[in-house]
């Protein structure tokens, strides 16, 4: 799937939305609307390797187990972070939060690739209308991420590991 790019502009210290981010068990706070039950590889959830899996919920997705492993962190502008998912992990996903500073805030641009190892997976990307199912829920969760840092409201939970219910 070609890159899907979203903005939003959060009234909060670029530090503090950096702090916020870099830390993956805050992520299903503001997507678990469309990625279901997260759960970290290990303890340690912020920094460099901190990782964890999750299910994406769209349509004609059997296989919509994804993970996400943060591979580069620049402090304070930019969060990189690389996994796979999808029919035996195959499908390789590239995620990007750049953070600028704007008139007191940040401006926060977030990329969302993929890259489908088969034919028949660039299919299932093209006929499920999957860029378009991401921009929207991707756009939503900006929309709840910026909430929840400038108003402390719309909160889901946080991620635990694996059996730590």
């Amino acid at each position: 799937m070609d890159p899907v790019t979203l903005h939003v502009n959060i009234d909060r210290p670029r530090e503090e939305v950096f702090a916020y981010l870099a830390d993956i068990a805050n992520h299903p706070e503001f997507t678990d609307h469309f990625l279901k039950g997260w759960r970290l590889t290990r303890e340690e959830s912020a920094g460099r390797g901190a990782g964890a899996r999750y299910r994406q919920h769209g349509r004609f997705d059997r296989f919509g187990y994804y993970d996400l492993n943060f591979a580069q962190l620049d402090e304070p502008h930019r969060i990189v972070a690389v996994g796979r998912g999808g029919k035996f992990n195959r499908i390789r996903t590239f995620h990007q939060w750049t953070l600028e500073p704007n008139a007191g805030g940040t401006r926060l641009e977030y990329v969302y690739e993929t890259e489908p190892a088969l034919s028949t997976d660039r299919f299932v990307e093209a006929v499920s209308g999957r860029r378009g199912w991401f921009r929207r829920n991707g756009g939503k969760a900006l929309r709840r991420l910026r909430s929840i840092l400038e108003e402390n409201r719309d909160r889901g939970a946080r991620a635990t590991i694996a059996g730590l219910d």
